[in-house]
């Protein structure tokens, strides 16, 4: 980073910068407006950042992110436990919630597998989710539950989708499992699509 700007700008823009998309000049560009901003709203920027590191978790459950443990999914009475979608991000809950037609619960992977970047079944956030099957079974073993596949349609998110297909299989031969439909343009990610594709990628879903 240059030295042209004071040490204290110089570090803002450089922590600016690791945020994802924001490059030199966005990075200078927001330091700035930061700077030129009033101290109440710079302290009010301050505080919000250190509030939502110290209130924000994961949920012990399906590892959304939020500030009560279970989150309001797994917590809710009238969500139907025995559908489980499983998401790559926290992000993507939104564009399945936007659908208003689904009902279930959900399970946040936070990531993909990909091998090339060293992120193998063991970075994913899969060791609760066994767990969850497994109770669902012990609770009421002749109801089916559903396993629903709604990683991207990406390589890395198709290579997801197989593996935990798998292995849910072979763990449990009973349970329902299914692939979002490629409503979902291939190569996309399900982040951005809009409220029709998301629907109807959700009712064309195939068995696995």
């Amino acid at each position: 980073m240059s030295t042209r700007y004071a040490a204290p700008m110089t570090r803002l823009i450089d922590e600016l910068r690791k945020l994802p998309g924001v490059g030199t000049r966005t990075a200078q560009r927001f330091a700035f407006h930061i700077l030129r901003s009033s101290d109440a709203d710079a302290a009010a920027l301050a505080d919000s950042i250190r509030a939502l590191k110290a209130a924000l978790r994961l949920c012990s459950i399906c590892n959304n992110i939020t500030d009560v443990d279970p989150c309001l999914y797994c917590a809710s009475p009238t969500r139907n436990q025995r559908l489980i979608c499983v998401l790559e991000e926290p992000t993507n809950i939104a564009s399945i919630e936007k659908t208003r037609s689904y009902n279930g619960v959900y399970h946040v992977l936070h990531g993909t597998l990909s091998p090339v970047n060293g992120i193998g079944p063991d970075q994913l956030r899969l060791t609760n989710l066994w767990p969850r099957l497994t109770a669902l079974e012990a609770v009421d073993p002749d109801e089916r539950a559903e396993l629903i596949l709604a990683t991207s349609p990406t390589v890395e998110g198709e290579a997801t989708a197989r593996y935990l297909a798998d292995e849910s299989r072979h763990r449990f031969p009973t349970l329902t499992i299914t692939r979002i439909a490629t409503g979902v343009p291939a190569g996309s990610d399900i982040e951005y699509a809009d409220e029709v594709t998301m629907t109807r990628a959700l009712e064309n879903r195939r068995n696995l």
